[in-house]
């Protein structure tokens, strides 16, 4: 079961209602955390990792002995302590050499987890090109069919795009998409099976290698309205290996997924997703546009007037009034003005 925190005052209330799940989320902040032990490789890894993810990533340069697969207490601790969903943790050891750890919390609680190893590195330094403003939203992609069929390349899909996606925009600006973050998968080898969930693709020896690659975009006139596009790699080059992974729980990724309730002030302002006749005009007031079927004028009712009664008489005498009603009607008004 997940814990509710209850507020103490109105300061508190407000700084747990900021952290409540929103239609549209924030920008995720992630940690960078220094293990023990941390080679060259991890630390230049993790650095040029942070110099795309900015502004939102906070670095603890000093040792941590944090192990996220035994215990991550410590994690959750600073999830709470910094409002951050995204970790990075970066070990080195002799049976586990140059790893890198990406965890994803959920109220401050681990949510799942993957173990990298870096097989190969090349920082940005190497590539003598332009590169892109920070802070600027990147555009991903993702190159091969295991992303959207295997079930470790669909997590490790869903991590990088929650640690790169950035704050969620209705419209983009040309100018403003300046590099590309791609993820590619190498090919399987003829020994491995390409059946989803078979023994060769479950076994991390065997999972293939994870290249990614970052390009800085150059619009260039093309003699149309649409300009071409050119794209030069800028760093940092990694090439990555799976070698360990936690799922997240079914009950708390259940979770995670829900989406919360709309309330009238975001439905006002446009958010979320819009209700079908249903419009919001320009003084903030909420409209719907209501469809009813024909109507057959001949069963309305109307007011029931004794000149409008339909009799068994003549027809001439139903639509005009008829010589009946005058009769009836003049003893009646002579006994009125007696």
């Amino acid at each position: 079961m997940l814990r509710t925190i209850k507020p103490r005052n109105a300061r508190s209330k407000r700084a747990l209602e900021a952290r409540e799940p929103k239609e549209v989320e924030d920008a995720r902040t992630a940690i960078f955390v220094r293990g023990t032990h941390a080679g060259e490789v991890v630390q230049h890894a993790m650095k040029e990792l942070m110099a795309l993810k900015k502004p939102n990533a906070i670095s603890f340069s000093k040792k941590n002995d944090v192990r996220p697969f035994e215990d991550a207490s410590s994690l959750e601790f600073w999830a709470q302590k910094n409002d951050a969903s995204i970790f990075v943790v970066g070990q080195s050891t002799k049976k586990r050499p140059n790893g890198l750890v990406m965890v994803r919390t959920f109220d401050a609680r681990v949510l799942d987890m993957c173990e990298f190893g870096v097989d190969s590195f090349v920082s940005m330094a190497a590539f003598k090109t332009p590169k892109s403003t920070p802070g600027h939203k990147p555009m991903m992609h993702f190159a091969s069919e295991l992303f959207d069929s295997h079930p470790r390349y669909i997590q490790l899909k869903s991590l990088l795009l929650d640690m790169f996606n950035g704050e969620v925009v209705e419209s983009v600006y040309l100018s403003g998409l300046e590099h590309v973050i791609s993820v590619t998968v190498g090919p399987l080898l003829p020994n491995q099976t390409t059946t989803v969930g078979g023994a060769g693709l479950d076994d991390p020896k065997q999972l293939p290698k994870v290249h990614v690659r970052t390009y800085t975009v150059k619009l260039v006139s093309s003699g149309t309205r649409v300009p071409r596009v050119e794209l030069t790699e800028m760093g940092p080059r990694l090439d990555l290996s799976l070698r360990r992974w936690q799922e997240a729980d079914p009950e708390m990724w259940k979770a995670a997924m829900r989406r919360p309730k709309m309330k009238k002030q975001d439905v006002e302002k446009g958010l979320g997703k819009r209700k079908k006749n249903i419009e919001v005009d320009e003084m903030g007031d909420m409209r719907g546009r209501v469809h009813v079927g024909k109507q057959d004028l001949g069963k309305l009712q109307t007011r029931k007037m004794k000149g409008l009664k339909s009799r068994g008489g003549d027809s001439d005498s139903d639509v005009h009034g008829g010589e009946d009603d005058e009769e009836e009607d003049g003893p009646h008004r002579k006994r009125l003005r007696d």
